[in-house]
């Protein structure tokens, strides 16, 4: 994301937008406190999306498995092709 003129601040609020969920929202919260009384610990916003990925990058994936599981149907398949399937997708 480059946003040029634009403080990091700002940067950081926009991102901050788009996370939902979890502990995350608790992270997000104390972030946006942050950001009101000035305390920031980040020179540009590439820092911040990196730290981000690190405390939240395996929630992320593991929601993602989460979702693919609960969309798995049976069909046509049989049950030792379902739960191969279904052991696939839960690795």
């Amino acid at each position: 994301m480059r946003m040029r003129g634009v403080a990091v601040e700002k940067q950081i609020q926009l991102i901050l937008l788009y996370i939902q969920g979890g502990s995350a929202d608790i992270w997000k919260e104390n972030m946006l406190e942050d950001l009101k009384v000035e305390v920031l610990e980040y020179e540009i916003a590439g820092e911040f999306l990196a730290d981000l990925r690190k405390k939240f990058g395996r929630e992320e994936e593991k929601t993602v498995k989460a979702a693919e599981l609960k969309r798995l149907e049976q069909d046509r398949k049989t049950m030792k092709e379902f739960m191969q399937e279904f052991r696939r997708t839960a690795r």
